[in-house]
Protein backbone atom coordinates (compact mmCIF):
# COMPACT_ATOMS: atom_id res chain seq x y z
CA UNK A 1 0.00 0.00 0.00
CA UNK A 2 1.16 3.50 -0.85
CA UNK A 3 2.30 5.94 1.83
CA UNK A 4 3.07 9.75 1.82
CA UNK A 5 5.52 11.02 4.18
CA UNK A 6 5.57 14.65 4.91
CA UNK A 7 6.95 16.94 8.00
CA UNK A 8 2.96 18.39 8.04
CA UNK A 9 1.71 15.11 8.32
CA UNK A 10 3.73 13.86 11.06
CA UNK A 11 3.66 17.56 12.99
CA UNK A 12 2.23 17.40 16.42
CA UNK A 13 -0.97 19.36 15.13
CA UNK A 14 -1.95 17.34 12.39
CA UNK A 15 -1.70 14.60 14.38
CA UNK A 16 -4.02 16.14 17.27
CA UNK A 17 -7.07 16.77 14.53
CA UNK A 18 -6.87 13.44 13.44
CA UNK A 19 -6.90 11.79 16.86
CA UNK A 20 -9.42 14.03 17.57
CA UNK A 21 -11.95 12.88 15.05
CA UNK A 22 -10.71 9.10 15.45
CA UNK A 23 -10.57 8.87 19.00
CA UNK A 24 -14.04 9.42 18.98
CA UNK A 25 -15.76 6.87 15.96
CA UNK A 26 -14.87 8.92 13.51
CA UNK A 27 -13.17 9.20 10.29
CA UNK A 28 -10.44 11.39 9.55
CA UNK A 29 -8.72 11.63 6.14
CA UNK A 30 -6.18 14.66 4.65
CA UNK A 31 -7.90 14.69 1.12
CA UNK A 32 -6.65 16.84 -2.09
CA UNK A 33 -3.57 19.08 -2.33
CA UNK A 34 -1.70 18.13 0.82
CA UNK A 35 -2.00 14.41 -0.64
CA UNK A 36 -1.40 15.40 -4.58
CA UNK A 37 1.58 17.24 -3.53
CA UNK A 38 3.18 15.41 -1.02
CA UNK A 39 3.34 12.56 -3.86
CA UNK A 40 4.51 14.85 -6.39
CA UNK A 41 7.06 16.54 -4.13
CA UNK A 42 5.56 19.81 -4.31
CA UNK A 43 5.24 22.36 -1.33
CA UNK A 44 1.81 21.78 0.94
CA UNK A 45 -0.10 25.70 1.49
CA UNK A 46 -3.49 24.17 2.88
CA UNK A 47 -4.16 21.09 5.02
CA UNK A 48 -7.78 20.08 4.15
CA UNK A 49 -9.40 16.77 5.95
CA UNK A 50 -12.26 14.84 5.39
CA UNK A 51 -14.58 13.20 7.51
CA UNK A 52 -17.98 11.30 8.07
CA UNK A 53 -18.85 13.78 11.47
CA UNK A 54 -21.08 15.83 11.44
CA UNK A 55 -20.13 19.77 11.88
CA UNK A 56 -21.61 19.79 14.72
CA UNK A 57 -19.97 17.10 16.39
CA UNK A 58 -16.67 18.31 14.96
CA UNK A 59 -17.31 21.34 16.78
CA UNK A 60 -18.41 19.54 20.33
CA UNK A 61 -15.30 17.78 20.22
CA UNK A 62 -13.38 20.77 19.21
CA UNK A 63 -14.79 22.34 22.61
CA UNK A 64 -14.35 19.84 24.89
CA UNK A 65 -10.55 19.61 23.93
CA UNK A 66 -9.90 23.48 24.31
CA UNK A 67 -9.14 23.50 20.45
CA UNK A 68 -10.30 26.70 18.67
CA UNK A 69 -12.98 26.52 16.10
CA UNK A 70 -14.18 28.54 13.53
CA UNK A 71 -17.39 27.71 11.65
CA UNK A 72 -15.75 29.22 8.19
CA UNK A 73 -18.51 27.24 6.04
CA UNK A 74 -20.94 25.03 8.17
CA UNK A 75 -23.74 25.42 5.67
CA UNK A 76 -21.98 23.28 3.46
CA UNK A 77 -19.92 21.22 5.89
CA UNK A 78 -17.05 23.38 6.63
CA UNK A 79 -15.19 23.87 10.52
CA UNK A 80 -11.39 25.20 10.19
CA UNK A 81 -9.90 23.83 13.29
CA UNK A 82 -6.87 26.20 14.55
CA UNK A 83 -4.03 24.29 16.64
CA UNK A 84 0.01 25.82 17.08
CA UNK A 85 -1.82 28.40 14.61
CA UNK A 86 -2.25 26.27 11.81
CA UNK A 87 -5.64 26.04 9.99
CA UNK A 88 -6.99 22.49 8.99
CA UNK A 89 -10.65 22.78 7.12
CA UNK A 90 -12.58 19.88 8.37
CA UNK A 91 -15.42 18.79 6.02
CA UNK A 92 -17.93 16.66 6.34
CA UNK A 93 -17.97 13.99 3.50
CA UNK A 94 -20.58 15.20 0.49
CA UNK A 95 -22.38 14.67 -2.73
CA UNK A 96 -23.97 17.18 -5.19
CA UNK A 97 -27.69 17.36 -5.27
CA UNK A 98 -27.81 19.63 -7.81
CA UNK A 99 -25.57 22.26 -10.10
CA UNK A 100 -26.06 25.13 -12.34
CA UNK A 101 -22.47 25.53 -13.75
CA UNK A 102 -21.51 28.26 -11.02
CA UNK A 103 -22.15 26.41 -7.85
CA UNK A 104 -23.58 23.06 -6.36
CA UNK A 105 -26.33 22.16 -3.61
CA UNK A 106 -24.68 19.85 -1.77
CA UNK A 107 -26.30 17.10 1.34
CA UNK A 108 -23.71 14.75 3.43
CA UNK A 109 -22.36 11.94 2.60
CA UNK A 110 -21.35 8.98 4.89
CA UNK A 111 -18.58 7.49 2.32
CA UNK A 112 -15.58 8.66 0.83
CA UNK A 113 -16.43 7.25 -2.17
CA UNK A 114 -19.60 9.60 -2.46
CA UNK A 115 -16.96 12.32 -1.38
CA UNK A 116 -14.84 11.66 -4.05
CA UNK A 117 -17.02 11.89 -7.04
CA UNK A 118 -18.14 15.36 -6.60
CA UNK A 119 -14.37 16.24 -7.00
CA UNK A 120 -13.27 18.10 -10.84
CA UNK A 121 -9.85 15.45 -11.00
CA UNK A 122 -8.94 11.97 -10.07
CA UNK A 123 -5.46 13.71 -8.68
CA UNK A 124 -7.40 15.35 -6.45
CA UNK A 125 -9.18 12.46 -5.35
CA UNK A 126 -7.16 10.80 -2.74
CA UNK A 127 -7.15 10.97 0.87
CA UNK A 128 -4.33 10.03 3.49
CA UNK A 129 -5.05 8.76 7.25
CA UNK A 130 -2.50 9.81 10.19
CA UNK A 131 -0.01 7.30 9.07
CA UNK A 132 -0.01 8.64 5.60
CA UNK A 133 -1.68 5.26 4.38
CA UNK A 134 -3.54 6.40 0.91
CA UNK A 135 -6.74 5.25 -0.14
CA UNK A 136 -7.33 5.66 -3.84
CA UNK A 137 -11.47 5.40 -4.51
CA UNK A 138 -11.14 6.52 -8.08
CA UNK A 139 -7.87 5.74 -9.07
CA UNK A 140 -6.17 8.86 -8.70
CA UNK A 141 -2.77 7.70 -7.99
CA UNK A 142 -1.86 6.35 -11.27
CA UNK A 143 -2.77 9.70 -12.53
CA UNK A 144 -0.47 11.41 -10.13
CA UNK A 145 2.56 9.12 -10.72
CA UNK A 146 1.68 9.91 -14.41
CA UNK A 147 1.27 13.29 -14.32
CA UNK A 148 -2.00 13.19 -15.58
CA UNK A 149 -4.43 15.48 -15.15
CA UNK A 150 -8.16 13.72 -15.89
CA UNK A 151 -11.65 14.72 -14.67
CA UNK A 152 -13.28 12.05 -12.67
CA UNK A 153 -15.63 9.92 -14.87
CA UNK A 154 -17.75 11.50 -17.21
CA UNK A 155 -15.91 15.25 -18.23
CA UNK A 156 -18.72 16.77 -19.79
CA UNK A 157 -21.02 16.11 -16.91
CA UNK A 158 -18.07 17.27 -14.41
CA UNK A 159 -17.52 20.43 -16.56
CA UNK A 160 -21.28 20.77 -16.43
CA UNK A 161 -21.47 21.39 -12.67
CA UNK A 162 -18.99 23.68 -12.79
CA UNK A 163 -17.59 25.72 -16.11
CA UNK A 164 -14.80 26.90 -13.67
CA UNK A 165 -13.48 23.90 -14.29
CA UNK A 166 -12.10 24.46 -17.77
CA UNK A 167 -9.85 27.04 -16.38
CA UNK A 168 -8.84 24.60 -13.42
CA UNK A 169 -8.10 21.76 -15.89
CA UNK A 170 -5.56 23.80 -17.94
CA UNK A 171 -4.07 25.42 -14.53
CA UNK A 172 -3.88 21.86 -13.10
CA UNK A 173 -2.30 20.36 -16.34
CA UNK A 174 0.03 23.86 -16.23
CA UNK A 175 1.26 23.01 -12.65
CA UNK A 176 1.21 19.12 -12.48
CA UNK A 177 0.97 17.81 -16.17
CA UNK A 178 3.38 16.13 -18.49
CA UNK A 179 4.09 18.38 -21.42
CA UNK A 180 5.67 15.50 -22.69
CA UNK A 181 2.50 13.41 -23.19
CA UNK A 182 0.14 16.87 -23.62
CA UNK A 183 -3.59 17.17 -22.33
CA UNK A 184 -5.60 14.62 -21.75
CA UNK A 185 -7.74 14.30 -24.89
CA UNK A 186 -11.42 13.44 -23.37
CA UNK A 187 -10.67 16.67 -20.86
CA UNK A 188 -9.40 18.79 -23.76
CA UNK A 189 -12.35 18.09 -26.29
CA UNK A 190 -14.87 18.24 -23.20
CA UNK A 191 -13.48 21.98 -22.32
CA UNK A 192 -13.98 22.65 -26.13
CA UNK A 193 -17.23 21.68 -26.42
CA UNK A 194 -18.26 23.49 -23.08
CA UNK A 195 -16.16 27.40 -23.34
CA UNK A 196 -19.49 29.07 -23.83
CA UNK A 197 -20.44 28.32 -20.51
CA UNK A 198 -17.22 30.46 -19.21
CA UNK A 199 -19.53 33.62 -20.13
CA UNK A 200 -21.53 32.84 -16.53
CA UNK A 201 -18.49 32.90 -14.52
CA UNK A 202 -17.88 35.82 -12.52
CA UNK A 203 -14.66 37.72 -13.41
CA UNK A 204 -13.36 37.28 -9.89
CA UNK A 205 -13.12 33.56 -10.33
CA UNK A 206 -11.51 33.42 -13.78
CA UNK A 207 -9.16 36.52 -12.78
CA UNK A 208 -7.91 33.93 -9.74
CA UNK A 209 -7.79 30.74 -12.30
CA UNK A 210 -5.54 33.11 -15.07
CA UNK A 211 -2.93 34.02 -12.50
CA UNK A 212 -2.51 31.39 -10.52
CA UNK A 213 -2.26 29.52 -14.37
CA UNK A 214 -0.09 31.83 -15.36
CA UNK A 215 1.89 31.88 -12.13
CA UNK A 216 3.31 27.92 -12.84
CA UNK A 217 7.10 27.66 -13.84
CA UNK A 218 6.36 27.16 -17.84
CA UNK A 219 2.46 27.62 -18.66
CA UNK A 220 3.09 27.86 -22.23
CA UNK A 221 1.78 24.51 -23.15
CA UNK A 222 -1.18 24.90 -20.86
CA UNK A 223 -2.04 27.89 -22.64
CA UNK A 224 -1.11 26.73 -25.88
CA UNK A 225 -3.56 24.00 -25.28
CA UNK A 226 -6.21 26.75 -23.74
CA UNK A 227 -5.92 28.74 -26.85
CA UNK A 228 -6.63 25.74 -29.20
CA UNK A 229 -9.76 25.20 -27.48
CA UNK A 230 -11.18 28.73 -27.95
CA UNK A 231 -10.96 29.03 -23.87
CA UNK A 232 -8.61 32.01 -24.39
CA UNK A 233 -10.49 33.67 -26.68
CA UNK A 234 -13.56 33.79 -24.56
CA UNK A 235 -12.18 34.82 -21.20
CA UNK A 236 -9.26 37.30 -22.81
CA UNK A 237 -10.20 38.38 -26.02
CA UNK A 238 -7.38 39.52 -28.29
CA UNK A 239 -4.66 37.92 -27.30
CA UNK A 240 -1.72 36.13 -28.78
CA UNK A 241 -0.19 33.67 -27.06
CA UNK A 242 2.51 32.90 -29.57
CA UNK A 243 5.46 35.33 -27.56
CA UNK A 244 4.74 32.97 -24.35
CA UNK A 245 7.42 30.06 -24.70
CA UNK A 246 10.07 32.79 -25.64
CA UNK A 247 9.09 34.85 -22.93
CA UNK A 248 9.47 31.94 -20.56
CA UNK A 249 12.91 30.52 -22.32
CA UNK A 250 14.35 33.84 -21.51
CA UNK A 251 12.88 33.87 -17.79
CA UNK A 252 14.94 30.84 -17.46
CA UNK A 253 18.17 31.88 -19.17
CA UNK A 254 18.10 35.01 -16.96
CA UNK A 255 17.17 33.48 -13.41
CA UNK A 256 14.22 35.59 -13.65
CA UNK A 257 10.89 34.19 -11.29
CA UNK A 258 8.05 33.54 -13.08
CA UNK A 259 5.29 35.72 -12.70
CA UNK A 260 1.74 36.13 -13.48
CA UNK A 261 1.27 39.84 -14.70
CA UNK A 262 4.88 39.73 -16.88
CA UNK A 263 2.97 36.90 -19.19
CA UNK A 264 -0.09 38.56 -19.15
CA UNK A 265 1.71 41.52 -20.73
CA UNK A 266 2.94 39.67 -23.84
CA UNK A 267 -0.02 37.58 -24.43
CA UNK A 268 -1.57 41.14 -25.26
CA UNK A 269 -5.31 42.25 -25.35
CA UNK A 270 -6.59 44.08 -22.55
CA UNK A 271 -6.23 41.85 -19.84
CA UNK A 272 -6.98 45.45 -17.20
CA UNK A 273 -10.42 45.36 -18.66
CA UNK A 274 -11.85 41.87 -18.63
CA UNK A 275 -9.92 40.66 -15.06
CA UNK A 276 -10.78 42.11 -11.61
CA UNK A 277 -6.98 43.44 -11.16
CA UNK A 278 -5.98 45.05 -8.01
CA UNK A 279 -5.13 48.50 -8.42
CA UNK A 280 -1.39 47.78 -7.38
CA UNK A 281 -1.00 44.79 -9.91
CA UNK A 282 -3.15 46.90 -13.02
CA UNK A 283 -0.69 49.58 -12.36
CA UNK A 284 2.24 47.07 -12.62
CA UNK A 285 0.56 45.61 -15.68
CA UNK A 286 0.31 48.89 -17.34
CA UNK A 287 3.69 49.86 -16.42
CA UNK A 288 5.79 46.88 -18.02
CA UNK A 289 3.19 47.64 -21.63
CA UNK A 290 4.73 51.49 -21.21
CA UNK A 291 5.85 52.49 -24.36
CA UNK A 292 8.74 54.11 -23.17
CA UNK A 293 11.75 52.43 -23.08
CA UNK A 294 12.65 49.84 -20.56
CA UNK A 295 15.48 52.27 -19.12
CA UNK A 296 12.92 54.98 -18.52
CA UNK A 297 10.67 52.69 -16.61
CA UNK A 298 13.12 51.53 -14.15
CA UNK A 299 14.12 54.99 -13.39
CA UNK A 300 10.17 55.88 -12.99
CA UNK A 301 8.88 52.14 -11.30
CA UNK A 302 12.20 50.33 -10.25
CA UNK A 303 14.57 47.80 -11.93
CA UNK A 304 12.21 45.21 -12.11
CA UNK A 305 9.69 46.49 -13.58
CA UNK A 306 12.16 47.98 -16.12
CA UNK A 307 13.80 44.45 -16.38
CA UNK A 308 10.30 43.09 -17.21
CA UNK A 309 9.65 45.19 -19.98
CA UNK A 310 13.27 44.39 -21.60
CA UNK A 311 12.33 40.50 -21.35
CA UNK A 312 8.77 41.13 -22.87
CA UNK A 313 9.80 43.14 -25.67
CA UNK A 314 12.61 41.37 -26.73
CA UNK A 315 10.60 38.03 -26.45
CA UNK A 316 7.93 39.53 -28.60
CA UNK A 317 10.37 40.15 -31.19
CA UNK A 318 11.91 36.77 -30.74
CA UNK A 319 15.08 37.73 -29.47
CA UNK A 320 17.04 37.53 -26.23
CA UNK A 321 17.29 40.29 -23.96
CA UNK A 322 20.51 41.49 -23.97
CA UNK A 323 23.09 41.60 -20.91
CA UNK A 324 23.98 45.21 -21.66
CA UNK A 325 20.49 46.16 -21.39
CA UNK A 326 19.42 44.58 -18.43
CA UNK A 327 22.89 45.76 -16.72
CA UNK A 328 21.10 49.77 -18.17
CA UNK A 329 18.44 48.98 -16.23
CA UNK A 330 20.06 48.31 -12.87
CA UNK A 331 22.30 51.50 -13.58
CA UNK A 332 19.07 53.54 -14.28
CA UNK A 333 16.95 52.19 -11.19
CA UNK A 334 19.96 53.86 -9.32
CA UNK A 335 19.77 57.08 -10.66
CA UNK A 336 18.58 60.05 -9.08
CA UNK A 337 17.09 63.33 -11.19
CA UNK A 338 19.99 65.91 -10.23
CA UNK A 339 17.71 68.83 -10.02
CA UNK A 340 15.14 70.40 -8.24
CA UNK A 341 12.58 72.73 -8.73
CA UNK A 342 14.58 75.62 -6.30
CA UNK A 343 17.28 75.40 -9.14
CA UNK A 344 14.94 76.85 -11.50
CA UNK A 345 13.57 79.79 -9.31
CA UNK A 346 12.97 82.58 -9.25
CA UNK A 347 13.18 82.72 -13.20
CA UNK A 348 10.81 80.15 -13.55
CA UNK A 349 6.90 79.61 -11.78
CA UNK A 350 4.09 78.11 -12.12
CA UNK A 351 3.14 75.82 -15.06
CA UNK A 352 6.46 76.87 -16.52
CA UNK A 353 8.66 76.01 -13.88
CA UNK A 354 7.36 72.59 -14.06
CA UNK A 355 7.70 71.78 -18.17
CA UNK A 356 11.48 73.23 -17.72
CA UNK A 357 11.73 70.85 -15.17
CA UNK A 358 9.97 67.72 -17.22
CA UNK A 359 12.14 69.03 -20.85
CA UNK A 360 15.48 68.87 -18.39
CA UNK A 361 13.90 65.65 -17.07
CA UNK A 362 13.59 64.46 -20.18
CA UNK A 363 16.94 65.58 -21.60
CA UNK A 364 18.53 63.85 -18.92
CA UNK A 365 16.84 60.06 -19.63
CA UNK A 366 17.93 60.41 -23.40
CA UNK A 367 21.23 61.14 -22.42
CA UNK A 368 21.70 57.94 -20.48
CA UNK A 369 21.38 59.86 -17.26
CA UNK A 370 24.87 61.36 -17.83
CA UNK A 371 23.74 65.36 -17.94
CA UNK A 372 25.39 67.22 -14.94
CA UNK A 373 23.26 69.32 -13.01
CA UNK A 374 25.45 72.31 -14.35
CA UNK A 375 24.72 71.25 -17.94
CA UNK A 376 20.90 70.80 -17.73
CA UNK A 377 20.76 74.41 -16.18
CA UNK A 378 22.29 75.72 -19.69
Amino acid sequence: MTRITADWLDDAASQTVCHLLTDAGYQAWFVGGCVRNALLGAPVADLDISTDARPRAVLDLAAAAGIKAVPTGIDHGTVTLVLDDTPFEVTTFRRDVATDGRRATVAFADNMEDDARRRDFTMNALYSDAAGQIADPLGGLADVQARRVRFIEDPDQRIKEDYLRILRFFRFYAWYGDPAEGPDRDGLAACAAHIDGLHALSAERVTAEMLKLLGASDPAPAVAAMASTGAMAQVLPGTDTASLAVLVHQEQENDIAPDALRRLAIIGGQPQDVLRLSKDRARRLAQIKSAVSPTEIAYRYGADVGRDAAVVAAATMGQPVAPAVLDAIAYAAAQTFPLKAVDLMPNLSGPALGAALKQAEARWIASGFTLTEEELLE
